[in-house]
């Protein structure tokens, strides 16, 4: 199904009295969402992500703007008559009932005409079961499950309905680290073999990054960036979603165009060729794997910490120049400072610097970086 946002809006009275006026959490939301992909809502907190997910599903109704299902409007159709599948953070699943009977209940109560058979109901639900692979504990009680088991069957609670929509409202958050890694695994699978349209809405960029068809960056509620999950990573339109994504995090210099030359504040080496920059002030952002160890770099910088990581190792270190904290590369591991060394040098990646106006933090391109804004 494909899901078409048109000038979304979502505005909130202000519970700051002082204040007063209205909160917007989702301003002027466009956006087309391609029939059968996984779409990755992505941002820190309060940035109005689950707001737009509310929308899309009918439980919140938009102050502006339009949605479409396909070529149907359902800007104002109840979530139960909208065809949307919902898995929220907090599974809720009924305690007193087995698996088979929390993932049967929403066809249960079906209505008129679309009123199944047990026989049926029984039938979907298995099925439902099997996708999620917990076909073999349907006479469990939820208490008697993992957090992973748990979400699986609010994932298949999602899915018996045969929904045209599947939104999911950071589901794995309750889970540890290993779980976590495990399900997103399982969404992605289950995605693949359903064809489901799937918005996914995380803060975490490696969720969204790992199994996103497109990624949707929001800040303040307005879109950032939307792109596939790698060019968003190496071509990000502003300084907010160079520094969201990637870990560790894009290291930021105060910095300076002269002449085609790029110099970090405070240096008189340039350390890298910028043709067609004006002269300005500017922000530079270098990703860790970017910083190429060479004894003859330009970029000369105190070192504080080696981390070694096996194959890779964290070079940890400082600079003048650093809007940063903790400032580091990535680098192989054979070629990792040697002990009692106090100073590392650098050259750098051109494809891992990333040039932005010091007002606005939009980018700026250089050289070969034709991408369109």
């Amino acid at each position: 199904m494909r899901v078409n946002l048109q000038h979304l809006t979502k505005k909130f009275p202000n519970l700051n009295k002082k204040v007063g006026g209205d909160v917007i959490a989702v301003n002027d939301f466009n956006f087309e969402i391609p029939d059968g992909k996984l779409i990755g809502l992505l941002g820190p907190s309060g940035c109005g992500k689950s707001t737009a997910l509310n929308l899309i599903s009918g439980l919140l109704e938009p102050t502006e703007g339009h949605i479409f299902f396909g070529d149907d409007e359902v800007t104002h159709l109840p979530p139960e008559n909208r065809g949307v599948g919902l898995v929220f953070q907090n599974y809720a699943l009924y305690p007193h009932m087995t698996v088979l009977q929390n993932i049967m209940f929403p066809l249960q109560n079906l209505k008129g005409e679309a009123k199944l058979p047990r026989e049926e109901i029984i039938r979907r639900a298995t099925e439902a079961a099997k996708l999620v692979q917990i076909d073999g504990l349907l006479e469990r009680k939820p208490s008697e499950m993992s957090g992973g088991q748990q979400q699986r069957v609010a994932i298949a609670r999602a899915l018996v309905k045969m929904p045209s929509v599947l939104l999911l409202d950071e589901p794995l958050s309750n889970l540890d680290a290993r779980l976590r890694l495990q399900t997103r695994e399982e969404i992605r699978r289950i995605q693949k073999e359903t064809g489901i349209t799937t918005i996914f809405v995380t803060h975490d960029q490696e969720e969204a990054m790992s199994i996103s068809d497109l990624i949707v960056v929001m800040k303040d509620g307005m879109i950032q960036q939307i792109d596939a999950p790698q060019e968003v990573y190496d071509d990000p339109a502003n300084l907010f979603v160079a520094k969201f994504l990637g870990t560790p995090a894009i290291n930021v210099f105060h910095g300076e165009a002269k002449g085609g030359e790029l110099y970090l504040a405070g240096e008189n080496t340039p350390v890298l060729s910028v043709p067609g920059v004006a002269d300005q002030t500017l922000w530079v952002g270098i990703r860790p794997e970017g910083l190429i160890p060479d004894p003859a770099g330009p970029l000369c910088c105190s070192l504080r910490n080696v981390e070694v990581m096996g194959r890779d190792t964290s070079v940890v270190f400082d600079h003048p120049a650093a809007d940063s904290e903790n400032p580091r590369a990535i680098v192989a591991s054979a070629r990792r400072p040697k002990a009692g060394e106090t100073q590392v040098r650098f050259s750098l990646d051109r494809e891992k610097v990333h040039l932005f106006q010091k007002d606005t933090e939009e980018r700026i391109r250089y050289g070969e970086q034709r991408h369109e804004e």
